[in-house]
């Protein structure tokens, strides 16, 4: 009787952007992805937002298919630079977005970006900066869905040099040395003066903190979606959460388990000023009327605390 045909190897993505991060990535994948039983392509997304973009995009495409790489796509987007969040923002929406249709498209398993351990100490002082919490702190996931960071763990230096190492010259985004960008600053002068001033290895005890703190931070919100199921249940105008099962909780619980049901019943994200302004509600009540929230408003009912739409 006639084989049945091999199915293909799975398939995985690079965000590929010409620069030296995406094209390490790009040339160990090559290497490794058909050894380690996958295929391997590459998606450039194409910003649109400096002169010469698409000659820079066409010859980050020519570098992947040079190394073997199949699929090889070029996606243009648009930018909204007028958006409110701002241009890096919006570009970062964009990118997102290409690069998650072209996952559907090609049916990706993995999409590879090629952030660094450097990148990890920049997202988590930037996150200290701005008095973020511990989801924020934490960083950026190894994993997170489709989307894998193989080099988190590698510091920029070494990443580098990987590129000299095989010969390729990589693309500058002239961008990432502007100062008008917060990163930048933290990469370029910040994260130097705390390695002058307070010694060597401070992007990786940085990095490390990151993923201790990612480590508690999933932890609680295990623990949070636990109880959550134990004290909330639907109620007529929206959902209703038992006051004494919030009350009975650690603070740091009782907030996760608000923000929790918001996020999961109404799509909202609560900053912790909004949070702790429901929970007052529970911790110091005196019959007030209720709490407004984005498009939600919070009453309590006698032992139910009432989340429901405005």
């Amino acid at each position: 009787p006639p084989t049945a045909p091999t199915p293909p190897a799975p398939l995985v993505l690079i965000a590929l952007s010409g620069g030296p991060d995406s094209l390490a990535l790009a040339i160990a994948t090559a290497f490794e992805a058909p050894r380690a039983g996958f295929r391997a392509g590459a998606v450039v997304v194409d910003h649109g937002l400096q002169a010469g973009s698409a000659e820079v995009a066409a010859a980050a495409a020519a570098q992947a298919r040079d190394l073997g790489l199949d699929p090889v796509r070029v996606a243009r987007v648009h930018v909204d630079t007028a958006s409110a969040g701002g241009p890096e923002s919006a570009a970062r929406t964009a990118r997102y977005a290409a690069l998650d249709e072209a996952q559907r498209e090609t049916g990706a398993v993995r999409i590879l970006l090629g952030h660094t351990l450097d990148d990890q100490a920049e997202t988590v002082l930037l996150g200290l900066a701005r008095g973020s919490g511990p989801s924020s702190l934490s960083g950026m996931a190894t994993l997170n869905g489709a989307y894998l960071r193989p080099l988190l763990g590698i510091q920029r230096q070494t990443v580098h040099r990987s590129v000299t190492d095989a010969g390729l010259v990589a693309w500058h985004d002239p961008q990432n040395h502007d100062p008008a960008y917060a990163r930048v600053r933290v990469r370029d002068t910040v994260l130097p003066l705390l390695e002058r001033e307070l010694g060597p290895g401070i992007a990786e005890a940085l990095a490390r903190t990151a993923e201790q703190l990612r480590e508690d931070d999933e932890a609680l919100d295990a623990l949070a979606t636990e109880w959550a199921a134990e004290i909330v249940e639907h109620a007529e105008a929206g959902i209703a959460v038992d006051v004494h099962g919030l009350a009975a909780n650690p603070a740091a619980l009782a907030q996760r388990i608000v923000r929790f049901v918001v996020a999961s019943e109404f799509g909202v994200s609560l900053s912790r000023a909004q949070t702790l302004s429901a929970l007052r509600l529970v911790t110091a009540w005196h019959g007030q009327s209720g709490v407004d929230l984005p498009g939600i408003r919070v009453t309590r009912t006698g032992a139910q605390l009432v989340f429901a739409r405005r």
